[in-house]
């Protein structure tokens, strides 16, 4: 940080540091956000430097002087700013300091976002791996390695990164394109053609499966309820679902739809409510613990259809993650919600298109471990869902405010007529 000075008059000490903001800055709206936080700190910016790229795959820089009144205003405004890629040009390793204790961070440690992260580790920037909001940056200085850290994880000796010297975010970029999965990203609303944004959501789930990908459906128990579970069957089916993150609910009621023909009690060809249907949840847990759990009872005949048996029979992994209310639970749930986490960051890895249908927590949940650049949707029929991802710092994530049958039959049909052009 350069020295504070003042003139022969005695005017007010400022503190002063050079930034530097460099890619796409322009169209992805990154350089107007520094200068915005700086002003709303407190602070002042001129623009001492800037380039712009002339074609849309040129990237641009930009060189900013940043003025406080303070030293700690300044340090406020650079930590605000360095999440959007403004990194200070007077450049120094990260600091490091250990662990003093089991699960919890040195006072002071780097806070992640979930965006590409460098640390400066002996003069040398290195990317920071299993990147993740709200964690700290264990460094292995003998292996010049850097990881995200969740806090239960922390054991004491380890050296963290405290501060953001030495740290530098690489904001995920705007996609040029004008067209295709962009033109949902234009915030949450009931008002949006959904026809077209659907039929954009299976180009992306077409595409993802045609490159290698690997898509995340996370979804409640609204998808049995509303009758939507032949559609999410077909999605599994066609290869479109490599993996499912869910409750004890959503696994519960399509064990007690395909046992039953119910769910919640009620019969969903019929939607009558059926005579003591309201223990057939129960009943359907049950049976399925006697079994051994939903693989065993797939093997064993006893469970021969719906979501659960689909997953089974496709070598789709699945993890269902508990919570206070649930009753039984399967045998499969994690009831242990830091273990529940840690299975999720592993399963996690590779993930490149995400799907969230009607749940709120395991929604939000998920969203804090995903990486900026995995694409999400989010499609529910309250729209607080989407806004909390967004104002968590799941900024990737696209909403959809729609009823979830209408929704999961037109994705099916969409898919269908990819598959029939192909």
């Amino acid at each position: 940080m350069n020295a504070p000075h003042a003139s022969e008059k005695q005017t007010p000490v400022e503190f002063v540091e050079d930034v530097e903001i460099a890619g796409h800055i322009i169209d992805s709206l990154i350089l107007p956000k520094v200068l915005d936080q700086i002003t709303a700190a407190g602070g002042t910016f001129r623009v001492k430097k800037i380039a712009i790229g002339q074609a849309r795959s040129d990237p641009s820089f930009a060189l900013v002087e940043v003025t406080a009144t303070s030293s700690q205003r300044l340090e406020e405004i650079l930590a605000q700013i360095s999440d959007h890629g403004a990194v200070p040009t007077a450049q120094q390793d990260c600091r490091l300091v250990a662990a003093d204790m089991d699960g919890a961070f040195p006072e002071g440690f780097y806070s992640s976002t979930n965006q590409r992260t460098e640390v400066r580790i002996a003069g040398r920037w290195v990317e920071v791996s299993n990147q993740e909001m709200d964690c700290g940056v264990a460094v292995d200085t003998a292996a010049s390695e850097a990881r995200c850290v969740p806090m239960s994880d922390v054991t004491a000796g380890a050296l963290f990164v405290v501060g953001h010297g030495g740290v530098r975010v690489l904001p995920h970029q705007r996609s040029s394109e004008r067209e295709g999965f962009e033109f949902m990203s234009s915030g949450v609303s009931t008002e949006k053609p959904k026809g077209v944004a659907i039929r954009q959501i299976a180009n992306e789930l077409f595409k993802n499966r045609r490159e290698g990908g690997r898509s995340l459906l996370v979804g409640g128990p609204a998808i049995v309820h509303t009758g939507s579970d032949e559609h999410l069957c077909r999605l599994v089916r066609g290869g479109y679902v490599d993996l499912l993150f869910a409750g004890n609910a959503l696994a519960t009621h399509d064990i007690e739809q395909a046992l039953f023909g119910t769910s919640l009690g009620v019969h969903l060809e019929r939607g009558d409510i059926t005579e003591a249907g309201h223990e057939h949840h129960l009943r359907a847990i049950n049976r399925i613990r006697r079994a051994g759990g939903i693989r065993r009872a797939v093997a064993d005949g006893v469970l021969t259809s719906g979501i659960m048996y689909e997953c089974v029979q496709h070598d789709v992994d699945f993890l269902l993650a508990g919570s206070i209310r649930d009753d039984g639970p399967l045998p499969e749930v994690v009831t242990d919600a830091l273990e529940a986490q840690r299975q999720m960051r592993e399963k996690i890895a590779g993930v490149s298109f995400c799907l969230m249908i009607a749940t709120t927590l395991h929604s939000i949940a998920v969203g804090n471990l995903l990486p900026a650049w995995v694409k999400v949707v989010c499609v529910d029929i309250n729209p607080s869902t989407v806004i909390k991802l967004s104002d968590r710092g799941s900024f990737q994530t696209v909403g959809l405010v729609t009823d979830v049958e209408p929704f999961l039959r037109s994705l099916a049909l969409e898919l269908d007529a990819l598959e029939c052009g192909q």
